[in-house]
Parts: C-alpha cells; structure tokens; sequence
C-alpha cells in the first residue's frame, strides 16, 4: 500500500480584470502563489471515505465519486487558515483529488476536475498555482454564460491561463494576517458577487486593462519590483472601487486600516486586500524584509489588532507530491 502526500503554497489574490456584463470577458484572475504558508494532506487507499477533518471529508466523496474508486483515507498535517484572502478552498479540494488519484494509482488531471470538484467557477488563479505556482493572470469567463447566476456547479471550464512569470527569487511577500472575522465564502459570497457583478462600471474593467497591459505584466516580465508593486496596487483599488458598497470600503475593516497603515512604508509596495481578507499583502525584497516586518507588527500593534506577519517568497512550483511506502 501507497502512502501518498501532497502540499499546495497559499495564494494572493489581487483582484480581477472585469466585474462589468457589459464586457465580453468576465472576471479574469490575477494572482501570485505562495511558497508558504502551505497545505498538506496524506493519502492512503482505503473500502470507504474517511478524513480527521469535516472540510477533507467533504471533498474526499467528490474525489471519489469524480474517480470513481472506492474510497480513500485522508489525514491534515498542514493547514491554511480559512476564508482569510489565501485561497484555502481551491488548495485543499485539489491536493484531496490530487493524493486520492495517486493513492489509486491514477493521473489527477486537476484542471478538467476542477469544476467537478467546485472550483474554478470565478478566478482560474487558484487552480493555476496548484498546477505551477508563479504569478498568474488568467483569461476569465464568457460573459454570455456567466451573467448575474452563474452555471450550475461543475457546468464551466477553468479559465486558461494568458501570462504566468517566475518572480525574482530575491523578492519577499509580506502576509499580514489580522486577527478579524473570516472574508466571505459559500452562499454569502454568491450573492454579494451578484450585487457587484449588477451595478459593476465597466469603465473601471478598462483603467484595469491599461494597467495589466502597460504595466504589470512588463514589470512582472523584467522582475521590477517597485513597477509591479505600483502596478498590483492600483489593479487592488481600482477592484476595491467595485466591491465598496460591498465591503463597507475600497478595502474591508480593518484591512483597510492596515493597507492605509502599511502603504506608508518606504520599503513596501503593492500593499493590498487579497480576495475578501481580511489577509492584507505588500512586496520588498531580501534586503528589507526584517524592516517590512516591524512596520507590520508595529501597524497592528498601533490599530489593536492580534494577527499573524510572514514574509515568503513567490512559489516558482505547484503543488509537490510525494509518494512512500505505507506503515501499515
């Protein structure tokens, strides 16, 4: 018997390219994998489904069912927080699938899976960083098939991805995690993704093109920080703009105390909201980063917050799996 493990970085997500029905392309993912923090989940096979937690559990019958194998036995080693902006839903579905079609014996094919398994029905960035890490920007959804409802679950593709760049290896991401409410998530994201998506400005998905166009992607091509920085920064405010009414601001409290707090750093850039938060993110490099760190724990300290700070660099794999002979 295969013991099989599989650990997925987190992931930022910066924002999307469009909210607006009145452009072809709707939402469009941009986004950077995490080497840390990490996810990882084991996998044996086994007659029927069994996971030590409720979430594993739940996306172990899907797997199953989506391989069509008899079952598997699913243990945590490593856990993301959940709902916090680091993507801890996409990650945990597909290392499930991932470690149940290797402990069978089988090819994951995570991509084609992905929408059976729930996932991948906004942004692509997720699935993306599982599959290869980077910097990614994905090429978002016809329009025509995802207007105020989306398509029945698993009834999509997960969208491809139009740019992925390794980022500099001296390049640090700080992760500034506040100790606040969980961000949105389930039927509650749903329908706040509806009210945006209803009243979205298209004119805000064209400033965002101009700038992924012009530059963040030469930025992010050439490795130049401080350009990528300013550019993924503005793509967050200009996303913000969307989701206000939403959010009860450009950016939810108390990130958005945090982003205010944090972009007055001189060796932080980029500062932004990753997803719903509350996970408040900025660039430095190798250099800065102990000073970056201070300036973070010294916001929360300033705003009475609890949190957690780490700074990690962009992954330049996806998820990694390991496969041994079992104990038992």
């Amino acid at each position: 018997m295969t013991t099989v493990t599989v650990s997925a970085g987190a992931r930022l997500h910066v924002g999307f390219q469009n909210l607006s029905l009145a452009r072809e392309r709707l939402y469009g993912g941009i986004g950077i994998g995490l080497d840390e923090p990490r996810l990882t989940v084991t996998a044996e096979p086994a007659a029927t489904v069994d996971a030590d937690d409720p979430l594993a559990q739940e996306y172990a019958r899907r797997a199953a069912d989506v391989l069509d194998v008899s079952g598997v036995s699913i243990a945590m080693e490593e856990r993301l927080s959940r709902h916090v902006g680091l993507g801890s839903g996409t990650q945990i579905a597909l290392s499930v699938l991932a470690a149940t079609a290797r402990a069978h014996d089988l090819d994951p094919r995570t991509r084609d899976r992905a929408p059976a398994m729930g996932r991948g029905g906004r942004s692509g960035v997720g699935v993306a960083t599982f599959e290869d890490g980077g910097f990614v920007v994905d090429a978002g959804h016809p329009t025509n098939r995802f207007t105020t409802e989306p398509p029945a679950e698993g009834d999509w593709t997960v969208p491809p991805v139009v740019a992925r760049h390794d980022l500099p290896t001296e390049w640090r991401f700080l992760v500034v995690a506040p100790d606040a409410d969980p961000g949105r998530s389930g039927e509650d994201e749903d329908a706040s993704m509806r009210s945006v998506v209803e009243r979205a400005d298209p004119a805000v998905a064209d400033e965002i093109a101009g700038v992924v166009t012009r530059k963040l992607l030469p930025a992010a091509a050439e490795g130049r920080l401080e350009a990528f920085g300013e550019a993924i920064a503005e793509i967050g405010r200009k996303n913000g703009a969307w989701y206000a009414d939403a959010q009860g601001g450009v950016f939810r409290p108390p990130a958005g105390a945090l982003v205010e707090s944090l972009s007055d750093c001189p060796v932080l850039s980029g500062v932004g909201q990753s997803s719903w938060g509350p996970v408040v993110y900025g660039v430095t490099d190798a250099a800065h980063a102990d000073e970056a760190e201070r300036a973070a724990r010294t916001a929360l300290d300033e705003l009475d917050l609890g949190g957690g700070v780490l700074l990690a660099r962009a992954a330049t794999d996806g998820a990694r799996i390991r496969e041994a002979p079992s104990d038992r």
